[in-house]
């Protein structure tokens, strides 16, 4: 069952990804554009509301709640199902390592409760929604996530610069494989309870494991290399992003992975691309930028750091 998405963020990781596989799918797509269009005029006639607004982090507390009763009140209004990319931030540190819609949202840090209260208020609105809740992105562009902006880069010079423990196990997704199961259930919505929450398993792997298979698709050895995070403790006081980035470093040596079973009950037999090839797609356009920039001395450019 087809019919029209208005894309929310549409120039964003999420929304870009998920405005090529609707159309793709055959979907009539939408794209908001918020300097000139009204939600509640927009979403007339729609059938689904992709919600890839995303405010910078410490935006979040001022602009979160304002956006989610907007898209709540446009979609009552339209009567249309909102799906939203979810994330892992609303279990917590204490949580278990497996997540998934029956794990407790438990988060105390100011990030995880901003999102708890968030999908808290879909859940009460009686608004039909769709969670798709993933770990970390690899895009098919540099498009600012943490493998393209901190670890990728110095791929080059054969290391993987990774933010936390290079041993335990971390969620990922690739972008345009979890915007395919993004389209398939919303392309079963009316199959669904009002309020449904997939996790999307995508890969579990460690810095080590990451670093192996990049090496795979470089066809060079690739070792690991522990990213410092004193730059973000001394910038803290000056660049506002600093301290939401260290609230979440947690998620760097936690264990953590997201659970099969929600997947396996909405969307059987989906198929992930290969990691290899997710990785080499997300590799590409990261090391292409690095050789279009000067090199000092004729050398391979410095690895990005953390800013």
């Amino acid at each position: 069952m087809t019919g029209t998405v208005l894309i929310l963020g549409a120039s964003g990781r999420f929304g870009r990804n998920a405005a090529e596989a609707f159309w793709n799918a055959g979907w009539r797509v939408h794209l908001f554009d918020r300097s000139a269009d009204d939600l509640s005029v927009a979403t007339k006639g729609v059938d689904v509301i992709v919600n890839g607004w995303n405010p910078a982090y410490p935006d979040w507390a001022a602009a979160m709640p304002a956006l989610t009763s907007e898209v709540i009140a446009a979609a009552r209004s339209a009567g249309a199902t909102v799906l939203i990319p979810g994330n892992v931030y609303v279990f917590g540190a204490d949580a278990p390592a497996a997540f998934g819609p029956d794990v407790p949202h438990r988060a105390t840090n100011p990030l995880g409760r901003i999102r708890r209260d968030m999908e808290e208020a879909y859940r009460r609105s009686g608004v039909r929604t769709i969670i798709l809740r993933a770990g970390d992105f690899l895009d098919t562009e540099a498009s600012g996530n943490w493998f393209d902006m901190q670890m990728a880069p110095s791929l080059a010079s054969g290391k993987l610069t990774y933010p936390g423990d290079p041993n335990v196990p971390h969620a990922w997704a690739f972008l345009p494989d979890l915007a395919r199961a993004a389209v398939a259930l919303a392309e079963k919505r009316a199959e669904l309870p009002q309020f449904v929450d997939v996790a999307f398993p995508g890969y579990t792997l460690s810095g080590q494991e990451l670093a192996l298979i990049c090496g795979e698709v470089l066809n060079k050895s690739v070792e690991v290399r522990r990213m410092a995070w004193w730059p973000l403790h001394i910038a803290r006081p000056f660049w506002r992003m600093a301290g939401p980035l260290l609230e979440m470093r947690y998620l760097w040596s936690k264990p953590h992975f997201l659970k099969l079973d929600s997947i396996d009950t909405w969307l059987p037999g989906f198929v992930d691309t290969d990691v290899k090839d997710a990785l080499g797609a997300a590799i590409t356009p990261v090391l292409k930028a690095k050789a279009g920039q000067p090199k000092r001395g004729g050398g391979v450019p410095s690895p990005v750091q953390a800013q």
